[in-house]
């Protein structure tokens, strides 16, 4: 004779089966992803310590470099993933003699605004002292609809209306910043995304209709903080 398992209503756990425990996170330093989770933080005061062209550079590959010639949809594959593989965002680096923009394709820089837009990049209401002033490097977040609209991957109505756009580029800018985070923790750097100057940056860097400042992302040593009359 066969006995029936209880039945249990949809919806519903069995009793004993609610909760399911798990292992500790891994704290030993077996794993630089793990070290890297364990110390990401917002950092909101830096030092005017400037960042060396190789901690720069990696600093743009990790952010949205090409990590792969071959990707989905028949472009390169990126560091960070974007809806239907459009790679709809620019990464610009406000750098005190200029902006420029990040050409990942030939992992360089593009000079794009002569002069200081670091001020700008910024809200004007964030902070009546920007704490994060003496930051080396800000990276200015832009979206170009245009490249969701004909994007080589899947064709789905959501890439055409307005509304999913800006959704859209909003996660695959947050998938960027978290991967500047990461790489920030994992080689003592600090990290602050936050709002800008949209109307003002998007002038300055001459930008086309269909593109939009989102918004920017603080980066640089922190700042010590003094001890015995030094900081």
């Amino acid at each position: 004779m066969h006995t029936r398992p209880s039945a249990v209503r949809p919806g519903r756990v069995a009793a004993g089966q609610a909760a399911r425990g798990l292992p500790r996170p891994c704290s030993a330093a077996r794993s630089l992803l793990i070290r890297a989770l364990q110390r990401r933080q917002t950092t909101r005061a830096f030092s005017a310590r400037k960042l060396s062209a190789e901690m720069l550079s990696e600093l743009l590959w990790a952010a949205f470099g090409v990590n792969r010639p071959q990707g989905p949809c028949g472009g390169v594959g990126r560091t960070a993933a974007s809806a239907s593989n459009s790679q709809e965002i620019d990464v610009y680096v406000a750098l005190a003699d200029g902006t420029y923009r990040y050409d990942a394709l030939a992992h360089r820089l593009e000079l794009t605004a002569p002069g200081d837009l670091r001020a700008l990049a910024i809200g004007r209401r964030q902070s009546k002292a920007d704490p994060g002033a003496g930051a080396p490097v800000r990276l200015i977040y832009v979206a170009d609809l245009e490249r969701l609209v004909h994007t080589r991957g899947v064709q789905e109505p959501g890439l055409r209306n307005p509304d999913m756009q800006h959704a859209y580029a909003c996660v695959d800018t947050g998938l960027i910043a978290a991967n500047v985070y990461l790489f920030a923790a994992a080689t003592g750097l600090g990290a602050w995304l936050h709002n800008c100057d949209r109307e003002r940056l998007a002038a300055r860097l001459a930008l086309r209709a269909g593109q939009r400042v989102l918004f920017a992302q603080t980066v640089g040593h922190p700042q010590r903080r003094s001890r015995g009359g030094r900081s």
